[in-house]
């Protein structure tokens, strides 16, 4: 696993500057992000249209991801160490004791 890195790319900035509107919008219209390995500590991704993101290996310690659909979203190797994440929807692929333990221990999440 690659550590957690702050990214220069245009998309990841948006993001980490809470402009999650304009995010979506210009997702919507085809501009490609890459979220793998991205450093999202603390970073309120409520309302964020995460279908088919790749985040994985991201770091999302103290993250809000309150009320997300992750369910079409790749976080194989990403940690949500005391992330908010009531209401968030999962993957099936995701146990409720994987996710409690990223949650809890920061483990990385693993897809079975």
């Amino acid at each position: 696993m690659q550590k957690p890195q702050l990214k220069q790319d245009p998309m990841y900035q948006l993001l980490k500057q809470g402009k999650i509107e304009e995010f979506n919008q210009r997702r919507a219209d085809g501009e490609p992000c890459d979220l793998r390995n991205a450093d999202l500590r603390g970073t309120d991704l409520r309302d964020l249209d995460a279908r088919n993101l790749d985040l994985s290996g991201a770091y999302l310690r103290h993250a809000d991801l309150r009320g997300l659909n992750l369910s079409e979203t790749n976080l194989e190797g990403a940690s949500i160490n005391s992330a908010k994440i009531s209401g968030t929807y999962f993957a099936a692929t995701l146990s409720a004791e994987e996710i409690t333990l990223s949650l809890v221990h920061g483990t990385r999440l693993r897809n079975r």
